[in-house]
Order: C-alpha cells, then structure tokens, then sequence
C-alpha cells in the first residue's frame, strides 16, 4: 500500500467506487439519451463517462490496488429516467463531491502527507467543476427539447480535464500535452 494513513485509504476507496459507479451510470444513461433523440449530450455522458474511468484508475493506483476492508461510500441515483431526471442526478453527484467530498478528502490527504492521494484528488475535483457546469447547459437544451450543441468533447487520460470542440496545447489541470487528449 503506498498509502499510509487509514482515513486517506478509506477516502481513495470511497473515491474509487464513486467514480467506478458514475462511469457505468454514466454508459447507461448516454445510451439512453441517444434513444430519447439527443445524440449529443448521449456522447457527453460517455465522454465524461470516460473521464469518471480515469479517476477511479488515479485512486486505484494510490491505493495500490489494495482489496483491504475499507468504508465504501459513495452516495449516487441509482436507475434510469428520462435524459432531464438522469442530467439531474450527473448534477448533484457531481456538485457533492466539488462541494463536500473532494474538499475534505484532498484536505485530509494534505493533512496527512499523502502527495498521491492529493494529486488524485485534486485532479476529480477539478474535473468535476466542468462537468457539473457542462451537464448543466446540457439540461438547459433537454428542458426546451433540444440537444447541446457541441462537434466533440475531449477529455484528457491524465486527469479527466474535460473539454468541448478542441483540446488545449497542454492541460491545464495538469500539464498533459494536446496530443494525448481522448476525442468523443
């Protein structure tokens, strides 16, 4: 285990599971989007989908990828609804860990001395702003029967920085070049 604090373990294995679930809901509810006539916020969710999948892969590997007992807590809608209700649910568990779950675990990590588990965790926080905000506009367009307007999202494989219709020269989360940038 490279961590060596308890609470910041059990923190990377809450953190984990909560991203390893919102990836798969996420997959789920792109498919569903798509079949309800919004091809574009469908390839939203799966990009952020993919973005979700390098967080919970960041948090695995500070924890070593260690199967010890640890409290796993990561609260999230479970089931599908109609694209506004799951663009609502991207929202609020997203705005939960930008308001409450990343800013004490990152600070506990801090607190702790845990340079990875600070790493990992600022990276989803950061992520997680522009996701909120990006799910938002889209539940802008969906309430008024329209599709967000985008070419492509880009995600970047480091960190789960995410943006639309063109990737920067570097991230500026945490410095990933262009090219290694994922396009959806």
């Amino acid at each position: 285990m490279s961590v060596k604090n308890a609470m910041t373990f059990d923190f990377l294995h809450s953190a984990y599971s909560g991203e390893s679930m919102a990836h798969m809901r996420y997959l789920i509810w792109a498919e569903a989007a798509r079949k309800e006539g919004f091809p574009n916020i469908g390839k939203l969710f799966e990009a952020i989908a993919y973005a979700e999948r390098v967080h919970a892969g960041n948090h695995f590997r500070e924890i070593g990828g260690s199967t010890a007992d640890a409290t796993v807590t990561a609260g999230a809608v479970f089931g599908i609804g109609k694209t506004v209700e799951n663009l609502q649910g991207a929202i609020n568990g997203e705005l939960h860990e930008v308001q409450q779950m990343y800013p004490v675990y990152l600070n506990a990590a801090e607190f702790q001395k845990e340079p990875g588990a600070q790493r990992s965790f600022h990276f989803a926080l950061e992520a997680e702003k522009i996701h909120a905000a990006l799910f938002q506009k889209a539940q802008n367009a969906a309430k008024e029967g329209k599709d967000i307007e985008l070419k492509s999202v880009y995600i970047c494989p480091v960190c789960g920085h995410t943006i639309l219709d063109g990737a920067p020269d570097s991230c500026p989360i945490c410095g990933a070049k262009k090219e290694l940038y994922v396009k959806f």
